[in-house]
């Protein structure tokens, strides 16, 4: 029976060395883990970020744009009012000329 105490011993020795064991391998890999975790995450940041700034730079340019647009179309507004004008004085005094030189 005593041979029979010192198998389990032995046995339950053998199976807290195996466990230990697994334990320090797990704890050997916990850093190269975390590593890899953080890298990803700090990858992925990096990548919002960078979206984020293109969108906010295509914005920009698309404002840019638009005041560039918008620039050119009250250029062109004012060329068309002073065409208008110079035709509506023009037509005023073609009209003037009808009715005085009826009158």
């Amino acid at each position: 029976m005593d041979e029979k105490r010192i198998q389990q011993v032995l046995e339950i020795e053998k199976r807290a060395q195996e466990i230990r064991a697994e334990a320090l391998r797990e704890a050997q890999q916990l850093p190269v883990q975390a590593e890899r975790e953080s890298q990803a995450l700090i990858e992925k940041a990096r990548n919002a970020a960078q979206e984020e700034a293109r969108l906010v730079i295509a914005k920009a340019r698309e404002s840019e744009q638009t005041a560039r647009l918008l620039a050119m179309a009250e250029e062109k507004n004012r060329q068309i009012e002073a065409l208008a004008m110079g035709n509506f004085e023009r037509a005023v005094g073609y009209v003037l000329k009808q009715v005085i030189g009826r009158g």
